[in-house]
């Protein structure tokens, strides 16, 4: 399975993974920052936003469960679509005045931190696969 713990012990599941630990810090983040989000986002940014969030863990979740390659890469490479969208709606959402500055900072450096451990998994898949 992935070497993502190097030295930690062998990976069993899709939680001994740093990237979905850190996308799931992420996501409860997520959840907690747009509470405060005007009601009339709950349908629009508020869902959209934490749509991608928990999409990154899922796909980060299933992708771990692939026997083949080229599938964990598909899954781990919706999961970088996920985490750039996030991205891009935490612009939007620091623009429009939803979040402050160090709740937009903190879900940015994980939504970063995220995007590193999730390409280190497909770099680590291809190189373990070729």
């Amino acid at each position: 399975m992935e070497q993502e713990l190097r030295g930690k012990g062998k990976i069993k599941n899709f939680k001994d993974l740093d990237a979905w630990k850190v996308a799931h810090k992420l996501v409860l983040e997520v959840y907690r920052a747009t509470r405060g989000f005007p009601q009339e986002e709950l349908y629009g940014l508020v869902s959209q936003m934490r749509r991608a969030a928990v999409s990154i863990v899922s796909n980060i979740a299933e992708g771990f469960s692939r026997t083949f390659s080229k599938e964990k890469q598909q899954f781990y490479a919706i999961a970088l679509g996920s985490i750039v969208e996030l991205q891009s709606q935490l612009e939007i959402a620091k623009d429009l005045g939803y979040l402050n500055d160090v709740d937009y900072h903190r879900l940015m450096n994980l939504s970063v931190d995220a995007h590193k451990l999730v390409n280190g998994l497909i770099k680590g898949v291809r190189s373990r696969y070729l």
